[in-house]
């Protein structure tokens, strides 16, 4: 935390803003297209209110920016909001700066960060946590809920303060690195590409479609229309689905008719016994 050192006082009273904003990250949720969006721009707010108090169009830009999909393990996306609030003070100063970096970065960083974080909060700290504070829970000791609340958020807490610096003062660095290199462009293609891969992978095993229709043969087995349809393209019916909603939502119609439409549709076809 030495690089902390050489931060401006407006940078660390931001900083620490930021840190405690975060705690009410996933008091919002904007749907399923936007989830925790809201409280990540609430979080961030400080940083985008300093850096653009003279640019109210890039003030603007900057919320719309961040009015995407979000969600992430929170233990660790502090991380993320410190690297945001780095990459938006270079925006706010260079005109040169690519602004759909900041939302490339910030959307590849959320599975990888999400995966660590799970594994070690949820799946290590939160169950050694819990261990402890039900052993002695069910002596009868009141030290069991407050040690499991203890051992579980002194060390989050701690993470989320220091990811907050660490995203802001590793940001500050590694933008100018990056552009300096050219390597900014790269990885805003690599991170595109990820996310688009992440789409891919989510169509591919949340979005179902299996039909029972079937073309009755004479003197033999009725053929299965699923079978063919996954010999032609395994997939294609709920790809050309998912598409089908992505035009929908390219032209402006509103995401719960979406939502709707696809229910009734499901419906109906079950009904009729095509699914």
């Amino acid at each position: 935390m030495k690089k902390t050192a050489n931060l401006s006082k407006t940078d660390k009273k931001i900083i620490n803003r930021i840190f405690w904003r975060s705690f009410t990250v996933f008091a919002s949720r904007a749907g399923a297209t936007k989830t925790h969006a809201p409280g990540f721009m609430y979080s961030v707010m400080p940083a985008l209110d300093e850096y653009y108090k003279d640019n109210p169009q890039g003030h603007k830009e900057a919320m719309m920016r961040h009015t995407t999909w979000y969600n992430i393990t929170q233990n660790v996306g502090t991380f993320v909001m410190g690297l945001v609030a780095s990459m938006e003070k270079k925006a706010a100063k260079d005109p040169n700066f690519d602004p759909e970096s900041i939302v490339a970065i910030k959307t590849s960083l959320m599975g990888p960060l999400s995966g660590i974080g799970d594994s070690i909060f949820w799946g290590v700290l939160r169950v050694i946590a819990a261990g402890i504070g039900i052993s002695l829970a069910s002596q009868g000791s009141i030290l069991g809920p407050i040690l499991f609340l203890l051992i579980y958020n002194i060390p989050s807490i701690l993470t989320r303060y220091y990811l907050t610096y660490m995203g802001f003062t590793v940001g500050d660095t590694f933008i100018s690195d990056m552009y300096k290199s050219g390597s900014m462009e790269l990885l805003n293609k690599a991170a595109s590409t990820l996310g688009l891969m992440m789409i891919g992978c989510m169509t591919a095993t949340m979005v179902k479609f299996e039909t029972k229709l079937s073309i009755p043969i004479s003197g033999g087995k009725p053929i299965q229309l699923q079978q063919y349809l996954d010999q032609l393209w395994k997939g294609l019916v709920p790809l050309l689905v998912t598409l089908a909603c992505y035009w929908l939502l390219s032209k402006k119609v509103n995401v719960n008719w979406i939502l709707l439409g696809v229910l009734v549709l499901s419906i109906i076809l079950g009904l009729i016994g095509v699914v």
